[in-house]
C-alpha cells in the first residue's frame, strides 16, 4: 500500500500543475487564452481594405451616368479551425459504454487460498460503463466498472472477472484529445472461490469529440495486482477498450457580440454602437446616410434613397405608386381595379366587361364531368367576344362545386371544368397567357349547401380580372 500511495501522491501533484496551468481569471478557461496564437486572434478581425476608405467621388452638379459605387464590406470571417470546434469545456460530464478485452495476468493472484490455484484462459471479453466529470478542460475525475466473462485453464470452469476504480485524467483541450490517466480500484473474480484484490491503476489512450454531444475513445490499461508466489509483487492486467460517450453540461461558447450590426465584432470595432466600414468600423469621413451612393454633402435627400441628379427618389405626386415619368396622370391617382392600373390614371371597367366579372351564369357541364354542354355556347362566344373587344383585359377562371361527394375530387373535377372553358376560349383565338385557372371546389360556397338550391348556386363558374 506504500506504492499506491506515493503514486497517488503523484497523480494528485501532476492534476495541481495541470490546474494551475489553466486556472481561468474568469468564467471562460484561461486555456482559451494561452492556446490563442496571433492567427486566432485574427480570425474574427477583417482586414483593412484601403479602396474601401478612401473618399469616393461625389456626383457633379449635372446629371450623372449612373450612382457612384456604395462602400465595400468587410469579407466573412473565416471558420473555426478543425481541431477546436466540439473541443471540451469546464464542468462538462461524460456519461459512456465500453468494450474490448482484457488479458488476464499468467501469475494473478485473484483465487481463494481454500481452492487450487488455476491460470484463466489468456483473453476475455470486457465491457462496462464509466462516469466522468470534469472541472477543467484539462483535468477530469472518472470512475468505472467493467466484466470480463471468461474460463479457468485446467478444469474449465466459469469465471466472471470484474473491475471497480476512479482515476484523475489529464489531456489536451482540443476535439482530438490525447490523454493520460492514473488511479486506484478493485480486481476481482466469482471463480476459484472467489476473490477480490485492490488494484493500481494506469493507461493513457486518445479521444474524438465527433460533435457537441457524441464522444468516441480508445484507452490502453493495465491493471496491477497481487502477483502469485512473490511477496509485494505486481503482475499486469492489461485491457484495450473502446468506447462511446455521450457529453451533458457543455458550455456553450462566449458571444462575440456585433452591436451595430456593421460585420465588426465590437473586440475590434473602434464605433462599436455606428455602422462602419473598414479598416475600423467606423463610419467613413463623408457618410451616406441613406445608402444610395450619394454622399450626404451632395444630396439633396440625404435620409431617403434616390436616383441622379440629385439623390431624391423620383417624384410620385398623386401618391399611386406610379413615378411621375410612368404616369399617364401624374396628378390623378390610379384606380385601383384590375384593369389598365399601369397607365396612372383614374378609369372605370367598362359596362360589358362588368357583364363577364364575377359569376357567369349560363355554363354548363355535364353531371361529374368537364364536359362543356352545348347550349353554353351562346355565353362562351359573348365572352370571346369582349375580350377579343378588350385586349387589355386579362382573367382568372375559377371553377366552384357544392360539398356532395370526396372534396378532392370536387376541387380537381373545378379546376378540370375551369380549364376545359378556358381551352375554349383559347381555341376560339383568345391568346392563352390572357387567361388562368383555378379550381376552388366546395372552398367558396355562396350559398347553403343544405339545401338544393344553395348547392345549385355554388355550382358555378367565375371570371375576375387580374393584371
Amino acid at each position: 500500500m506504500a506504492s499506491i500511495s506515493v503514486s497517488l501522491l503523484s497523480v494528485m501533484t501532476a492534476a495541481s500543475i495541470a490546474s494551475a496551468a489553466y486556472q481561468p481569471e474568469e468564467d471562460d478557461d484561461a486555456s482559451d487564452v494561452s492556446e490563442a496564437s496571433a492567427d486566432d486572434l485574427g480570425d474574427d478581425e477583417p482586414e483593412a481594405d484601403g479602396d474601401a476608405a478612401a473618399d469616393e467621388a461625389a456626383p457633379a452638379t449635372e446629371a450623372p451616368a449612373a450612382a457612384p459605387a456604395k462602400e465595400a464590406t468587410p469579407a466573412a470571417a473565416p471558420a473555426e479551425p478543425w481541431y477546436k470546434r466540439h473541443r471540451p469545456t469546464r464542468n462538462q460530464i461524460e456519461i459512456g459504454v465500453f468494450g474490448g478485452i482484457l488479458l488476464p495476468a499468467k501469475d494473478h493472484e485473484l483465487y481463494n487460498p481454500a481452492t487450487p490455484w488455476q491460470p484463466y484462459k489468456r483473453v476475455a471479453p470486457d465491457f462496462g460503463v464509466r462516469v466522468g466529470y470534469y472541472p477543467l478542460r484539462v483535468l477530469g475525475l472518472e470512475i468505472e466498472g467493467g466484466l470480463a466473462p471468461t474460463k479457468v485453464t485446467t478444469d474449465n470452469s466459469r469465471a466472471l472477472l470484474g473491475t471497480f476504480r476512479g482515476y484523475g485524467l489529464v489531456q489536451l483541450p482540443y476535439r482530438l484529445a490525447p490523454f493520460a490517466l492514473f488511479g486506484i480500484g478493485l480486481m476481482g473474480t466469482t471463480g476459484l472461490g472467489k476473490d477480490v484484490d485492490p488494484a493500481l491503476h494506469y493507461g493513457g489512450g486518445v479521444k474524438f469529440y465527433v460533435n457537441d454531444l457524441i464522444a468516441l475513445r480508445l484507452d490502453a490499461r493495465d491493471n496491477l495486482t497481487r502477483q502469485m508466489g512473490i511477496a509485494a509483487g505486481r503482475t499486469h492486467n492489461v485491457e484495450i477498450l473502446l468506447g462511446v460517450s455521450i457529453v451533458l453540461n457543455r458550455q456553450k461558447p462566449k458571444e462575440d457580440p456585433d452591436t451595430d450590426g456593421d460585420g465588426f465584432k465590437d473586440k475590434v470595432d473602434a464605433c462599436p454602437t455606428v455602422p462602419g466600414v473598414a479598416p475600423d468600423g467606423c463610419p467613413p469621413p463623408d457618410p451616406d446616410t441613406d445608402g444610395d451612393g450619394f454622399k450626404d454633402k451632395v444630396d439633396a435627400c440625404p435620409t431617403e434613397p434616390g436616383v441622379a441628379p440629385d439623390g431624391c427618389p423620383i417624384p410620385d405626386r398623386d401618391g399611386d405608386g406610379i413615378p411621375d415619368p410612368d404616369d399617364q396622370c401624374p396628378d390623378d391617382p390610379e384606380t385601383k381595379n384590375n384593369y389598365l392600373d399601369q397607365d396612372g390614371c383614374p378609369d372605370e371597367i367598362p359596362k360589358e366587361v362588368k357583364k363577364f366579372t364575377g359569376v357567369i351564369e349560363g355554363i354548363f357541364f355535364d353531371t361529374d364531368k368537364d364536359t362543356i354542354t352545348p347550349q353554353s355556347r351562346p355565353v362562351l362566344d359573348r365572352a370571346k367576344a369582349v375580350l377579343d373587344e378588350y385586349p387589355e383585359v386579362k382573367v382568372e377562371i375559377s371553377g366552384h362545386t357544392d360539398t356532395d361527394g370526396d372534396r378532392d375530387h370536387n376541387i380537381d373535377l373545378s379546376r378540370r371544368r375551369a380549364e376545359a372553358v378556358r381551352r375554349y376560349l383559347v381555341d376560339a383565338g383568345i391568346d392563352e397567357s390572357r387567361i388562368t385557372t383555378r379550381g376552388a371546389g366546395p372552398d367558396e360556397p355562396l350559398g347553403s349547401n343544405d339545401t338544393e338550391a344553395g348547392k345549385a348556386k355554388n355550382r358555378r363558374i367565375e371570371f375576375n380580372l387580374i393584371q
